[in-house]
């Protein structure tokens, strides 16, 4: 993109944040740019985290910068063991899911819940994880501990009698995974106790996989190809054949070999071909080596964080509101 449109697509990322929702009731009215920059807007600002001190950098300097691991965001559900207090379970969002039941298991003073303080043992027993955000896997914790005060959700009905609190809470995320705008994010279901698995009616997406067993430490997906120097400067997006001069550089694809270098903007109204009812496209045949590709993970590996990431999503994991509510 030419850098006079710098200030129209700033101004609808601003616009992005607002929500999906809004994107959709003002596509009609917007100019033809901001029509053809929405299949990524929205997408994009859940991705990226506010750094301001990658405002200064060049594209060689951002290149550097993505070679720091992914960030992990996941929310997941405990069950009790102990027999006082047996099938009760907990929904919580972790950046550390070993360290996060250690904690549950050792008591609020040691940062667990209070909601599980006391109460152990806790098992983990299902994760759900590719969140792009903390704000977005927060969003999905919310949902799934309040299902009634959702919108979203106001479509499912609440527990029934006989029904155990396991089994409403799998019947609560089966319907999630079902809604926007869930359905549309690259997750992973992951079940840590593979005894504990059922069957989720509806089946989810067909673009989220089910993963058994723990998961292995730095599970993390590659970022994206550093360039340097001049390289970083000169890229032609495979697309249009144009300079590539975002900040950020071009899109990669994963694939070893392949030599996809892309604008968001070219590669986005590749792929919503398929879907061209879609404001955010979900998946689409890399045009370098003709591999599927989720649109969620190629946005991901994208991106760059800061450097004491898991600092600061250590404190908000252990300091979320809700540890607070005592009903």
């Amino acid at each position: 993109m030419d850098p006079p449109f710098r200030p129209h697509l700033t101004f609808s990322l601003r616009l992005a944040h607002t929500g999906s929702s809004v994107l959709n009731s003002a596509r009609g009215g917007l100019p033809v740019l901001f029509r053809k920059a929405l299949p990524f807007l929205y997408f994009l600002t859940q991705f990226r985290r506010p750094d301001r001190s990658l405002g200064t950098m060049g594209p060689a300097e951002a290149s550097r910068e993505v070679k720091k691991p992914q960030p992990f965001f996941g929310v997941y559900l405990l069950y009790c063991l102990n027999p006082k207090y047996r099938g009760r379970v907990y929904v919580g969002f972790t950046v550390n899911p070993s360290r996060r039941v250690r904690q549950h298991n050792a008591g609020r003073k040691k940062g667990g819940a209070w909601r599980t303080s006391g109460r152990g043992p806790w098992e983990m027993v299902l994760i759900i994880h590719g969140f792009p955000s903390d704000v977005a896997a927060l969003r999905f914790e919310w949902a799934w501990q309040h299902p009634g005060a959702s919108r979203r959700l106001s479509h499912i009905s609440g527990k029934a009698r006989k029904e155990g609190t396991f089994f409403f809470h799998l019947r609560v995320l089966a319907q999630m995974l079902q809604v926007a705008p869930w359905n549309r994010l690259p997750l992973t279901l992951r079940w840590l106790r593979q005894d504990f698995q059922q069957e989720l009616s509806p089946p989810p997406p067909q673009h989220m996989p089910l993963a058994f067993g723990p998961l292995q430490p730095g599970l993390t997906q590659r970022g994206r190809r550093g360039m340097v120097g001049k390289e970083a400067d000169e890229v032609l997006c495979s697309l249009c054949q144009q300079l590539v001069q975002d900040k950020d550089g071009p899109l990669c694809c994963p694939h070893p070999n392949c030599p996809l270098n892309a604008h968001l903007i070219c590669l986005a109204e590749e792929f919503l071909q398929e879907e061209p009812q879609q404001l955010l496209p979900l998946k689409g045949c890399c045009p370098g080596c003709k591999n599927t590709l989720l649109w969620g993970d190629l946005i991901r590996l994208h991106q760059v964080y800061p450097s004491n990431l898991e600092e600061v999503e250590s404190d908000l994991e252990e300091t979320h509101w809700t540890d607070e509510l005592k009903t």
